[in-house]
């Protein structure tokens, strides 16, 4: 197992769990002692987790921190691809979609690229370079919207917010951090918050993709209610409470 898939699993078991033992990650990652306190240093140098006497835990800013791109994609990928790849089964021939930054997403999109005369609009960098290779009419085009850059490769602000405003999408593909019935949709940054709200404003369907790990968290910052969005994409280990707290207020959840 790779240094960086490790520390995602750390890094997991901290957010589910909010502490870890050293003793705990030996046993269950088969890597000696040392290895698995150089990993705990290593996310506790980018401020992901707190070290303590015997293991880590939490830090008490979590929910309003952002990871980079590259540690959140290395969280839960089998149940991201599971994800992705139920929710292009809703995109079909000559649509257009709005595709928002993240992890989930960046897989979809992959997946999107060679259906034909699909157009997707997008404020992520990474899905932008998916489509770099796109030149023909037979695969999908893609437009990216411009503006600031997040930690998380999204593009932000009034300069973002305009673009998307002034088009519409048959469906557009969210992802977000955290997913509570009563709460709603949330995320750690303000201003990538208020350009999904402007992709939500102008589909006229919305669908969120989030694995299990998403559900019964809040970060800072409201996103949008759960009135606000269609259909829900998720995994097996999706917790079956939320599962029927979602249904009973009337969305459509998808289990890949």
């Amino acid at each position: 197992m790779l240094a960086r898939q490790r520390q995602a699993l750390i890094l997991d078991r901290v957010r589910q769990d909010g502490a870890v033992r050293v003793a705990d990650l030996v046993r269950e990652l088969d890597v000696s002692d040392m290895t698995v306190r150089r990993d705990l240093e290593v996310l506790h140098d980018q401020g992901l987790l707190e070290k303590v006497h015997g293991g880590a835990t939490a830090p008490s800013r979590l929910a309003s921190f952002e990871p980079a791109f590259v540690t959140k994609a290395a969280l839960q990928q089998d149940e991201k691809a599971a994800i992705a790849a139920e929710a292009a089964k809703l995109v079909e021939p000559g649509m257009a979609l709005a595709i928002s930054a993240g992890t989930t997403t960046y897989v979809l999109a992959s997946m999107v690229a060679d259906i034909p005369g699909v157009t997707v609009v997008t404020n992520s960098l990474r899905v932008a370079n998916l489509f770099s290779g796109n030149r023909g009419p037979e695969g999908a085009s893609v437009v990216l919207t411009g503006g600031m850059r997040t930690a998380s490769d999204a593009l932000v602000g009034p300069v973002a917010d305009l673009t998307i405003r002034s088009l519409h999408f048959d469906t557009v593909f969210l992802g977000c951090t955290g997913i509570d019935p009563e709460v709603g949709l949330t995320t750690p940054n303000l201003a990538e918050a208020e350009t999904n709200r402007s992709f939500i404003k102008v589909a006229r369907r919305v669908v969120v993709l989030a694995d299990h790990t998403k559900f019964g968290r809040a970060a800072t910052v409201r996103l949008a209610p759960l009135e606000s969005i269609h259909t829900i994409v998720t995994d097996r280990q999706m917790p079956r409470d939320m599962l029927e707290a979602i249904q009973e207020r009337g969305l459509h959840v998808v289990v890949s």
